[in-house]
């Protein structure tokens, strides 16, 4: 998926500066990035709205609005691509960290807890 969206913000870059009478990514742009924060706001309600009803043919359509106005926010804004995808490689690491320390630590909680419940056994 990352190529497509890799694909996906060079053609919004490329759009960019297109004619905005024909291009609707140039027209998001011309609006500037507050119209184009909120397009992308509009979307992601919208896959809400279709999430909660239970349309899932709508979703997926919609997921696809809503990413291609992520992509142009991103543009808006100067974030490349492979700056999110490193973020996600981080936080999947800390993530990965984080669940092994918490599973960790109900290990050793589940441990106390019997020989706690050990302790009182014996001094009954």
């Amino acid at each position: 998926m990352t190529d497509s969206i890799d694909r996906l913000y060079d053609a919004v870059l490329e759009a960019r500066d297109s004619d905005p009478g024909v291009s609707r990514t140039a027209r998001l742009f011309q609006a500037g990035r507050s119209k184009i924060a909120k397009k992308l706001a509009e979307e992601a309600i919208e896959v809400v709205i279709d999430a909660v009803n239970g349309d899932r043919n709508a979703v997926v359509r919609e997921s696809a609005d809503l990413l291609y106005n992520l992509v142009v926010v991103w543009a808006a804004c100067g974030v490349r691509p492979g700056e999110v995808w490193k973020e996600m490689e981080r936080r999947e690491g800390l993530f990965g960290i984080a669940e092994k320390l918490l599973k960790r630590n109900m290990l050793a909680k589940r441990r106390a807890k019997a020989a706690s419940e050990l302790r009182v056994r014996r001094r009954q």
